[in-house]
Parts: C-alpha cells; sequence; structure tokens
C-alpha cells in the first residue's frame, strides 16, 4: 500500500506570504515554477479574506484566495471556512453560465479553505479604476450580459425544479446571509450593535431621515423577509464595483462568496448603488465626462438586464404555466422593483454602516462629502419606498437627479437663513 505523503497543508492555519509559495508549488503543479525566483505579495483590500499573489521570473502567477476564520472587518465576526468552497463551486457554475465573465478556477482545497484562480492582472479592480475616473465604454453592456444569463440560468422558471432545488441546498450560506441581514437590513435604520459609521457633518441627518423614520423601518422590514425567505435565484450576493475586475475590452466577477438563493434584484441593485457612488465621487471632483458616462451606464444596465432577460426567459422557460406574456410582465416588474429597493439599500448602509466606500471616504473637502452623502441617502429613500414606480433606466436616473436638486435645494435654503440672521 502506498504511504501518503504528509504536507505541512494537511490541516488548516492561516497562510502568510511565505507558506502562499510553497501552497502554490504543491497545489498548482500544472505551472512550470522558477522556485528560486518565487514572490507572493498579499493583495487583499476586503473585509473577509486573505489574497496572495504568487509571482515567479518566468512570467508565471496565481491567484490564492483562503478563508479566515473571522473577518478582517470586525474580529468578533466569526466565519465558517467554506464559504471558499462555496465561491469555488459558484465561481466554475457561472463560468458555465457565462463563459468568459469570471476567472478560471484551478483548484479549490477544503481542508486549507483555500482555491487557486487566473491572475488578472490585465484587469484592474474596478472602485479603484473608477477612482481615477476612467471610463469603460463597454461594462453596461457586459455587466448585463453576465446577470441576465447567471441570474435567469438559474431560476425556476428555466431550470427543473429538482435541480434548482438541490443547488439551493448546496448554496445555503447561512452565516453569511446573517452578517447581510445585520449589516444591510438592520443596523443602517438603528444602530443597535454601535457598529454605524456616520460622518459627523450629517448625523442630525442621519437621524431625522433613517433612525426616525418608521415608514421606511416598515418597508425595509418587508424586504428583509423578502431577502430572507425568497429564493428567486443563485445569485451573487455582493456584486459591487470591488468584485469586479475590468479592462477597456473585458469584465470579470469575483468575489461570490455571499452567494445564495435569494431576490435577483438584490445583485443589479448593487451594481446600480456602486455606480452612484462613482458618480458622487466624480461629481465631488469635478469629472463632468466621467460623471455622464456613469448616469449613461445606470440607465443602460436597467434597460439591457431587462432586455436580455426578457430574450432569455423567451428561449429558456420551461415552466408551462410561465410560458404566458401576462406573467413574464409580471415578473420582470418585479425584479426592477427590487433592483431599485436593493439599490437604495446599499446607498444607506454604505453610507452609514460598519462598511463605508472609499468612493465616499476619500471625498478629501468636507462640505462635498457631505453633500454626496445626502444625495445617496436621499436618492436610497426614495428607491425603497417609491420602488413600484421603477419601470425604466430613466426613471433610476431620475431618482439621483431629483436627489440632486432636493439636497442642493435644502443647503441654498439653510444658507438663506444663516444670511438672514
Amino acid at each position: 500500500m502506498e504511504e501518503k505523503i504528509m504536507s505541512k497543508f494537511d490541516t488548516y492555519f492561516l497562510m502568510k506570504t511565505d507558506d502562499a509559495i510553497e501552497y502554490a508549488k504543491e497545489k498548482v503543479s500544472q505551472i512550470e515554477w522558477d522556485a528560486d525566483s518565487m514572490t507572493a505579495k498579499e493583495i487583499g483590500d476586503g473585509n473577509l479574506n486573505y489574497v496572495f499573489k504568487v509571482t515567479d521570473a518566468k512570467g508565471h502567477s496565481v491567484i490564492i484566495k483562503q478563508a479566515g476564520v473571522e473577518a478582517r472587518i470586525s474580529a468578533d465576526m466569526k466565519l465558517d471556512t467554506d464559504r471558499n468552497r462555496i465561491e469555488s463551486e459558484i465561481l466554475v457554475l457561472e463560468g458555465k453560465l457565462a463563459p468568459g465573465y469570471v476567472p478560471e478556477i484551478y483548484f479549490y482545497d477544503t481542508v486549507m479553505s483555500a482555491c487557486g484562480m487566473e491572475d488578472l492582472s490585465d484587469h484592474e479592480i474596478m472602485r479603484t479604476a473608477m477612482l481615477e475616473h476612467k471610463i469603460f465604454p463597454k461594462f453596461a453592456d457586459q455587466i448585463s450580459t453576465f446577470m441576465a444569463q447567471v441570474l435567469m440560468g438559474t431560476t425556476d422558471v428555466v431550470m427543473d425544479h429538482q435541480e434548482k432545488k438541490e443547488l439551493q441546498r448546496k448554496f445555503i450560506n447561512p452565516e453569511l446571509c446573517d452578517i447581510t441581514e445585520a449589516l444591510v437590513y438592520t443596523e443602517p435604520y438603528n444602530d443597535e450593535r454601535g457598529r454605524n459609521r456616520v460622518f459627523p457633518p450629517i448625523a442630525d441627518f442621519v437621524k431625522e431621515k433613517l433612525y426616525e423614520d418608521q415608514g421606511l423601518h416598515c418597508e425595509v422590514a418587508k424586504l428583509k423577509m423578502d431577502f430572507m425567505t425568497r429564493a428567486q435565484s443563485l445569485i451573487h450576493g455582493d456584486l459591487h464595483t470591488g468584485s469586479i475586475f475590468i479592462n477597456e475590452e473585458s469584465t470579470k466577477v469575483f468575489d461570490p462568496e455571499f452567494c445564495f438563493y435569494g431576490p435577483m434584484g438584490y445583485d443589479i441593485g448593487n451594481v446600480i448603488a456602486n455606480m452612484i457612488f462613482a458618480w458622487a465621487n466624480g461629481d465631488a471632483a469635478g469629472a463632468a465626462d466621467f460623471c455622464k458616462w456613469v448616469e449613461d451606464v445606470l440607465v443602460d444596465v436597467i434597460n439591457m438586464t431587462k432586455e436580455k432577460m426578457e430574450k432569455y426567459y423567451d428561449e429558456h422557460v420551461t415552466d408551462t404555466m410561465c410560458r404566458n406574456e401576462l406573467y413574464k410582465k409580471y415578473y420582470m416588474d418585479t425584479i426592477i422593483e427590487d433592483t431599485s429597493a436593493v439599490a437604495g439599500l446599499e446607498l444607506i448602509r454604505r453610507i452609514v454602516g460598519m462598511a463605508n466606500v472609499k468612493d465616499i471616504t476619500t471625498i478629501a473637502d468636507e462640505a462635498k462629502r457631505a453633500r454626496a452623502e445626502k444625495i445617496c441617502i436621499t436618492a436610497a429613500i426614495d428607491f425603497i419606498k417609491n420602488r413600484s414606480d421603477k419601470k425604466c433606466g430613466k426613471c433610476f436616473l431620475k431618482t439621483l437627479k431629483d436627489a440632486i436638486a432636493e439636497v442642493d435645494a435644502m443647503h441654498k435654503s439653510c444658507c438663506s437663513h444663516v444670511a438672514e440672521r
């Protein structure tokens, strides 16, 4: 009987850069590494995981991603490392549903809770690129294709119902859903754990608009119960611009560890909200061309995603009761309604919750940042309360424009009162 060769990676531990080099040699054996020149760098900038880029002098490279037992953002958040298995399997599935839109997975390891994936060094993290106000003309078309194919391709209207239930069972994700339920659907409206990070100049605004509005709380409660109970589609669960690699020709989605079966508008709404954050940063910097591009993207992402979903529906629907034009219209309308609601939820939680975004926090001028945050919150409230009114991309852009006008009018009125005194 052949004796098993023992490895230091037979038992879980949190890797450092030297460990990542050894790990890449052992696990990515299909690459002919130049062992003497191998280096590793920890490049993770997210809240949960550790990401190492391993390279050698011959130009070989791999990304090693490992799940820790607690969140980097807070040691109080204890996490199941099985999320790495979920993420790896999801990327493989998404690669089949939307070829070319996710990085290739080389392996995943349930012992070390790590995976090896394609190095996309010819791409940038989209949030980082947009902080430099770079424009990506193909983004709206590409991200809408990805969302339409992955989201529609995993629904009950398309899949065999038993196969869909098996996927739902396989990708149940209670711990990370619990984080979403707290950070997105609860704490931004009451700060019940004292973890919110509110910019002091807008503290009174937040208290009035978010903490004291019982009508808003009612609508968010409805949305929270939908998120927890409506297993509509296999969603990414955290589809923001920090989870997208991009260049002028290509868009690649990664980091789907929050993936589970939920309302598909959750993903689309996250994209919309994070484009608004990018707009707010560009607006504060006076980047007019960039802001115009973002406004066009807001309209195009909604319209293109809806059009591509409708086409996918027509071509792939299998449920006989759903082959009905009236039902299809109802179905699509609910997706856009959910998209609006989630855009609002994401805007609010990133402004006042514990996980802020650099688009906003890097605005150096205090007055400009306060204005940007008020615009985001004002738009968000409309997105949530009036979600059933949103039918197309122009409705989403109008919500942003109306919020800008409302905040600027509020500021003008305030200045007038000060001058009168």
